[in-house]
């Protein structure tokens, strides 16, 4: 982070540009927004470099959700359902993702620098664009289309893009001479981290790019025109909040024996199905009081029972993760599953097989586990009116 942080802040400095950055400690809680300007000041101080720095903070105050909740104005997002007010209370923290006017707002109060809590990431680039009064269309279409550098070009790992917007589109160009942005790459980044790769919705509204155009100028510059942005009715801030579920401890342990490789699924059935009886004998839990997760990497792990490669594996890692109310009771479960790890063989076997745990201690504690269990948004009056600016007195000196 300081390492980035640095080069940013000195070309920030030396152009003359405003810094932009959202999400600040990835997940943009007020502590992350903290962090992320303690070191940003400290390097300001190092280099003696004069910028002022705004904090935009995105934590929600549980009492105020309730408040909206009580008067109709919090609504579900698929999957979930309505919202309680219990759910509020049980997480560890809530943020609101803001759109472009909480940077907008913060730019003109003078700040250089802006570190904010969570953000959508085509805010962070659409917001000076828009402040200048470039059209929403293609402000928006080409924030999402930078959000992440290199991956609308021929080739992701080469680094970022430069966009320049107009009045009636954009042309986005790699930074890297030895790579290409091409009309299909361009494209194509309408389809990352999207449900629908025609439109994209914003608490502001939804840009459409159903009918945009996209047309090389050269053999590495694309111009886009075309795109629109229709406002919505009523702008909306989406809440996202995670809750502990437990502890989890994590096991793992390594498989070669071709006969146990060859039945995996059978031996993992019979794995949960040995343990469950050795918990109840041993610590006298039932099912209801943990959850156990297995996970066959090299089989099945990441797509289970959709994995279209039903050939016996050579080899299988064995995950097993344990989550119960207390981090005591989530390790001595596994500790329990700790000779079944290691030499369970299945009922016809004449041999008892021997795996390879891959730490010795074979548990390592994980800590508190979370789940999301906010995806609901919350209609409000004014764009910025959930999140609180903090500008600098001054600018940071050495």
């Amino acid at each position: 982070m300081a390492r980035d942080l640095r080069i940013l802040l000195d070309a920030a400095a030396r152009a003359g540009i405003p810094l932009v950055i959202g999400s600040c400690g990835t997940s943009g809680t007020d502590s992350g927004v903290d962090w992320v300007a303690g070191i940003a000041e400290e390097i300001l101080a190092q280099a003696g470099l004069d910028l002022k720095i705004a904090r935009i903070y995105s934590e929600q105050d549980p009492s105020f959700l309730k408040e909206q909740l009580d008067a109709g104005r919090v609504q579900p997002l698929p999957p979930l359902g309505p919202l309680d007010a219990a759910t509020l209370e049980d997480c560890t923290h809530v943020v609101g993702m803001m759109g472009h006017e909480p940077f907008v707002e913060a730019l003109r109060g003078g700040a250089q620098v802006v570190l904010a809590g969570r953000a959508t990431d085509t805010a962070v680039a659409a917001a000076v664009p828009l402040m200048l009064g470039m059209p929403a269309g293609p402000a928006w279409h080409a924030a999402k289309i930078v959000e992440c550098g290199g991956q609308c070009t021929t080739d992701p790992r080469s680094g970022g893009v430069f966009a320049t917007i107009d009045r009636t589109g954009f042309v986005i160009e790699p930074l890297d001479p030895d790579t290409a942005c091409t009309p299909i790459s361009v494209a194509a980044h309408m389809l990352y981290e999207t449900v629908n790769p025609y439109r994209m919705r914003e608490p502001a509204g939804t840009l459409d790019v159903s009918d945009a155009v996209y047309t090389a100028l050269d053999d590495r510059r694309v111009r886009v025109e075309g795109s629109r942005f229709e406002s919505a009715a009523q702008h909306t801030i989406k809440l996202e909040g995670a809750r502990v579920t437990g502890y989890e401890t994590v096991s793992f342990a390594g498989i070669r024996d071709p006969y146990i490789a060859a039945n995996i699924d059978r031996w993992a059935e019979l794995l949960r199905t040995m343990l469950a009886g050795r918990i109840a004998q041993t610590l006298g839990l039932s099912e209801d009081d943990y959850a156990v997760d297995v996970r066959l990497y090299g089989h099945n792990a990441i797509l289970e029972d959709i994995d279209p490669d039903t050939g016996p594996p050579r080899e299988v890692g064995v995950m097993l993760l344990v989550n119960a109310p207390s981090q005591a009771t989530a390790t001595a479960i596994a500790k329990v599953a700790n000779p079944l790890m290691l030499h369970l063989p299945l009922p016809e076997m004449q041999y008892l097989p021997s795996f390879a745990f891959a730490t010795s201690p074979a548990e390592t504690e994980r800590g508190a586990a979370y789940e999301f269990v906010l995806n609901h948004v919350v209609e409000v009056d004014s764009p910025t009116s959930m999140f609180r600016t903090h500008h600098a007195l001054e600018a940071t000196r050495a």
